[in-house]
């Protein structure tokens, strides 16, 4: 249960490396649909600057769990995940009020399943 429950933690962190992919690099229309915001407002060089912004942070988090993985081990990495998965959870879950509340179900979700596989399956 040990080799699933890191599974899931790395698909958390690839979800976040691949949303971090759309608000970097996607055009305007793909990412209005994402993100459900206006086309008209995501064409905007404040809103093209913002996303770019909010991408590095969600690619780098990806990337900080991926290496946190292959770095720790036992009791040190089942904390630090714990701790990763609540934030992707309290962030989500102020995503959800702010802006949609679809960001509960695609970035919350996941990661609160992790979270559980973390806190009873991990050793």
């Amino acid at each position: 249960m040990q080799i699933l429950t890191l599974f899931l933690v790395a698909l958390v962190a690839l979800e976040h490396i691949g949303i971090a992919g759309l608000e970097m690099f996607a055009k305007p229309d793909v990412q209005a649909n994402a993100f459900d915001m206006p086309v008209n407002f995501v064409k905007t060089k404040e809103a093209q600057t913002a996303l770019s912004n909010q991408g590095i942070y969600n690619g780098m988090l990806g990337l900080l769990i991926l290496m946190m993985i292959l770095f720790f081990t036992g009791s040190t990495l089942k904390m630090i995940l714990i701790l990763m998965m609540i934030y992707i959870i309290v962030v989500a879950v102020y995503g959800a009020v702010t802006a949609t509340k679809k960001i509960l179900y695609i970035q919350g979700l996941p990661a609160l399943i992790a979270l559980i596989f973390v806190a009873i399956f991990y050793h």
